[in-house]
């Protein structure tokens, strides 16, 4: 038996999430088992990284699985790819130690916000980003983004978790890019984990302070109050990406 650990990406929209469904609806996790179980000696059960929600995208997913199969670890993503739909990819595959556990090996997660801004709504980025035409004041943003920084109970910004809402973000950070008709604000996060609902939340809660309908050193209140219901809107799920992971200590990468 071997396992195997393999990065794949996907555009989130027309899934209902990564983990499998009660309900049935179609998920990241259900056709990427269902692909598995076309490989004879492969076990159809995958472990991710994390958890992403209907519409995030994902850009490098770390997930593993184990298997009884001769097909060498390079040559996994060409057999997986012929059997998987266009929106879901295989991206590379390594054979690893037995006790390696995507989720619980992981050290650090990191994800991307994209925001756009312009007159006018996209057409081809439709469900890629947030589109927001109003101006929105970057320094504010920035100096609310230093207060996320740090071991913290996120529970303000939980959405329906049962598990603790304690945990650390090394990393907030805000850039701009500019485009042909305005400019795209990427916010992107590392952190030790994230909590159902948090990235979405803090960004809708910072865009709230880029607007001027908060202050920025509302944050750190916010953070100690541990209520929902004072945080900003929760971030339409289109603009959200799982980048990346990392299996040693944050730093050491």
């Amino acid at each position: 038996m071997r396992r195997i650990k393999l990065t794949i990406e996907f555009d989130g929209t027309h899934f209902a999430g990564l983990q499998t469904q009660a309900q049935g609806e179609r998920t990241v996790q259900g056709e990427l088992e269902a692909a598995l179980a076309q490989i004879p000696g492969a076990l159809p059960k995958i472990v991710a990284c994390g958890r992403t929600d209907t519409g995030v995208h994902a850009l490098a997913m770390p997930v593993h699985y184990d298997t009884q199969d001769p097909i060498p670890a390079a040559k996994i993503p060409f057999a997986l790819n012929g059997l998987l739909p266009p929106d879901l990819r295989a991206l590379s595959a390594e054979e690893v130690d037995p006790g390696f556990h995507a989720r619980k090996s992981c050290f650090w997660r990191e994800y991307r916000y994209r925001i756009l801004q312009r007159t006018f709504p996209p057409a081809l980025e439709r469900n890629r980003v947030w589109w927001i035409p109003q101006a929105l004041n970057l320094v504010p943003m920035r100096h609310a983004l230093e207060d996320l920084v740090g071991l913290h109970d996120f529970g303000a910004f939980a959405i329906k978790e049962e598990r603790s809402t304690l945990r650390e973000v090394y990393r907030a950070h805000l850039e701009v890019r500019p485009t042909d008709s305005g400019r795209e604000i990427w916010m992107e996060f590392i952190g030790s984990g994230f909590v159902r609902g948090q990235v979405r939340s803090m960004v809708g809660t910072l865009v709230e302070v880029g607007l001027g309908k908060r202050d920025s050193s509302s944050i750190a209140a916010l953070l100690h109050s541990g209520n929902r219901s004072q945080a900003g809107p929760t971030a339409p799920p289109q603009g959200l990406y799982f980048v990346r992971a990392g299996y040693e200590p944050y730093g050491k990468h």
